[in-house]
């Protein structure tokens, strides 16, 4: 029963297909049975379909092909406006421009978000999700015209996959990520046997011949997130929430 989510995979390149919007209209709706935080549905996603609105995104997203490929690009956002003006209607006053209340919005946003995802490849689509949507939130939130207490999470490019369909990328066995009781800490023992599948992979022992490095984790640490940009992307993101509210 679970053979379709054993073997599921990010998809980058969309047949021309468009998505029906009765059909992504269903999607989005079952995608609101997701858990929430208190019944206050602290998201909201931004659809866009046309030729300019992803001309507008692209950038954002380092010019990625599949967002100015994909017939549907989704942008997920933490949202908290809709609540405060809600409760601003109704004599009420949200005490929600905080971190607190931003850390639920983002975990309500990405469960919308995975939920929306379960149903779309149930129905024969196929998701690629964009890590780039955080490091220039700025630059969405100015796409998308994002008022305060709303700050882009996650982005999803969505269509009917195109033949060949991608390789599975690799997992780390279940004995990596699942602690029973406590946590137990990685001694380097562990680690070896860890990643030892990984490493011996040819794909990522070519990765680290061709980028000259020792292991394959120089390839993460010094060329793909280095700390230079992590501290960089993470200053934007601080500067970021101040703008929007979520952090005096």
């Amino acid at each position: 029963m679970w053979e379709t989510k054993k073997t599921r995979r990010t998809i980058r390149k969309y047949q021309e297909r468009p998505v029906e919007a009765s059909l992504l209209d269903e999607l989005l709706d079952v995608a609101a049975r997701a858990s929430n935080t208190g019944n206050m549905q602290l998201y909201s996603v931004v659809v866009t379909r046309t030729d300019e609105g992803k001309a507008r995104l692209a950038p954002a997203h380092f010019n990625q092909p599949m967002v100015a490929e994909a017939p549907v690009v989704l942008t997920f956002c933490a949202d908290a406006n809709r609540f405060v003006r809600w409760a601003a209607c109704r004599e009420a006053e949200a005490g929600f421009d905080n971190l607190q209340t931003f850390m639920a919005a983002t975990i309500d946003a990405m469960l919308y978000a995975q939920n929306f995802a379960d149903a779309a490849e149930e129905a024969g689509l196929g998701l690629c999700f964009l890590g780039t949507t955080c490091y220039n939130a700025d630059q969405i939130i100015e796409a998308l015209r994002l008022p305060r207490l709303v700050v882009p999470i996650l982005t999803a490019t969505v269509g009917y996959p195109a033949d060949p369909l991608p390789d599975q990328p690799e997992r780390l066995p279940l004995r990596a990520i699942v602690h029973e009781e406590r946590y137990e800490d990685y001694t380097p023992e562990r680690i070896d046997d860890l990643y030892a599948a990984k490493e011996a992979l040819e794909a990522n022992q070519e990765f680290v011949r061709i980028n000259n490095k020792k292991t394959l984790a120089q390839v993460f640490t010094d060329l793909r997130y280095t700390k230079a940009n992590n501290e960089r992307f993470s200053d934007v993101l601080m500067e970021t929430l101040k703008r929007q509210g979520f952090i005096k």
